[in-house]
């Protein structure tokens, strides 16, 4: 069973990211229960999978986890995330959903500042520009490592050629935006073009595009979702 490679820094910030543009509030799905956090987003490594579910074990988030809560039935429901200590699990029978998701993301603020400094200081990098908590999140080329995946860097989908999804190529000194691609050619980036894929779950929610600023990023289809849902409602009326 493949290890979680993903870098839990990456993991954070798009949580915190899929948390400030309503991810939860503005799915495509109408869900029947409650969404919860981390375990319905695309950060946890089953989402939206029925068969062949991952442990719970294996998710880069077992690092936060107590050591004496990493055998619970869902771990990260267990993240203390004050210093008193209050859980998802606690939160869960306290108060409504956009409560519990704002003090998820101060909690998640804080976490990545300090996961930001503590990188900083290991490199011995004194200076230089402070990154913003709304930074941009960042696709992952496909071949950066030994086991391409998914464009998302909090999705853990392994890239397979038959698995759906949608390819991309950018020119990295190009800033006219991306072309989204069925076709894949020079995998390793000949000519100065980098692929990048979104595997089939991620593709109905997100797409790449190139920031002047950032280079490839992600960019959330919830406002097109959301405009094509007041479309209809005009057009039913």
């Amino acid at each position: 069973m493949q290890k979680d490679e993903r870098d839990l820094l990456d993991v954070l910030k798009f949580e915190l990211k899929f948390i400030e543009d309503g991810g939860y509030r503005r799915s495509p799905k109408s869900p029947s229960r409650p969404l919860y956090i981390f375990e319905d987003s695309p950060t946890c490594l089953n989402h939206d999978a029925k068969d062949n579910r991952e442990p719970c074990g294996n998710c880069v988030l077992m690092y936060l986890v107590p050591l004496e809560m990493q055998s619970a039935r869902v771990p990260c429901r267990h993240i203390p995330l004050n210093l008193s200590g209050d859980t998802l699990d606690f939160l869960y029978c306290q108060g409504p959903q956009h409560e519990i998701e704002e003090k998820v993301g101060e909690w998640l603020r804080a976490a990545i500042e300090q996961l930001e400094a503590e990188r900083m200081a290991s490199q011995q990098h004194a200076g230089g520009e402070r990154r913003s908590e709304q930074e941009m999140v960042k696709g992952t080329p496909l071949y950066r490592s030994l086991h391409p995946k998914c464009a998302n860097p909090a999705c853990s989908t392994a890239f397979h050629w038959t698995g759906g999804g949608k390819f991309f190529r950018f020119r990295p000194e190009s800033h006219d935006g991306a072309q989204g691609n069925s076709t894949f050619d020079s995998p390793r980036g000949i000519h100065g073009v980098r692929h990048y894929w979104l595997c089939e779950r991620c593709v109905h929610m997100f797409t790449l595009v190139y920031d002047g600023r950032w280079g490839v990023v992600l960019k959330a289809l919830w406002p097109e979702l959301a405009a094509m849902e007041s479309d209809k409602g005009v057009s039913a009326a």
